[in-house]
């Protein structure tokens, strides 16, 4: 199989342009593809302005900074992506949505093209069968925000063949991310143990063992966490997190995994945590407020 030389990104939310930032700085051409423009404007500001943050900090050169973001080309046409060698999905988590992408996606791309799933919790297996080419998908799955966080979960699916595995590997490797290699089971490693954490933190919360405030100093000044579960749910998105937990108790079948219906009650409320500037805090004031 031929080295990766193009990445095509599906969605220039957070973790897709965090991703096209990543690649794009290591040396690979990027389209980043999004069905909105004014979304993927908005994505190449944002690549920008962290690009320069990286620059006053001194982490790259102004020169790194020019030449990531001359790399990066964006596209509301999935015909854009048809030269990509390697093309990852980011959309959201929800198995449907990411099933008619991936059908939508074969129609344009080189038989030889790798595609790539970003998901956090969905079975690659089932989401490969969906493609024309179950032998050449597999789990990338990046930690959010992708240009601080250092890992990446690869996950193959049963028809995933070594071939695609390697390339997978190496492009992650040059991306400068380190690889923790999972099994093709319900959230994987990272959110199979982070998220129940989060979810019993919430039980906490439902229960009234303690509020917002002392939930999460609880677990950053006893457990040295760098931030309390409640104030990483809202960082997530809270309806990211009923996702997973919803796909951990229907894929595992077990009672431990039971979404917290407080949970449930803030996601049908719209209230998603930062990127709808409600959730367990309130982010619309000076500083975030408990909202409970």
């Amino acid at each position: 199989m031929a080295a990766i030389k193009t990445v095509g990104v599906i969605g220039s939310g957070q973790m897709g342009n965090g991703i096209a930032h990543v690649a794009a700085l290591a040396g690979f051409n990027v389209v980043l593809y999004d069905v909105s423009a004014d979304r993927l404007k908005s994505a190449m500001a944002t690549i920008n302005g962290n690009l320069t943050r990286q620059v006053t900090k001194k982490t790259i050169t102004e020169d790194a900074h020019k030449h990531a973001l001359a790399r990066i080309t964006s596209s509301d046409s999935l015909d854009g992506l048809a030269a990509c060698d390697l093309v990852i999905e980011t959309a959201v988590e929800k198995e449907e949505v990411k099933r008619k992408i991936f059908h939508d996606l074969c129609a344009v791309l080189r038989p030889e093209a790798i595609i790539a799933s970003n998901t956090s919790s969905i079975s690659i297996t089932r989401l490969a069968a969906s493609t024309d080419r179950p032998e050449k998908f597999i789990g990338i799955h990046f930690m959010n925000p992708v240009p601080v966080m250092e890992l990446a979960e690869l996950i193959r699916g049963i028809a995933t063949d070594d071939a695609t595995f390697d390339a997978a590997r190496a492009f992650v490797t040059a991306m400068g991310k380190q690889i923790a290699v999972s099994e093709d089971f319900p959230a994987f490693i990272v959110n199979r143990i982070l998220l129940p954490m989060i979810n019993e933190a919430i039980y906490t919360l439902y229960e009234g063992v303690g509020n917002v405030e002392a939930i999460d100093a609880a677990m950053k000044l006893g457990a040295h966490h760098p931030m309390g579960p409640l104030e990483l749910a809202d960082f997530i998105g809270l309806d990211t997190c009923l996702s997973i937990m919803q796909v951990l108790h229907e894929g595992l079948a077990d009672s431990k995994y039971r979404p917290c219906p407080l949970l449930v009650k803030y996601v049908e409320a719209g209230w998603l945590g930062r990127k709808s500037q409600r959730g367990f805090y309130d982010y619309r004031g000076d500083k975030p407020v408990p909202t409970r």
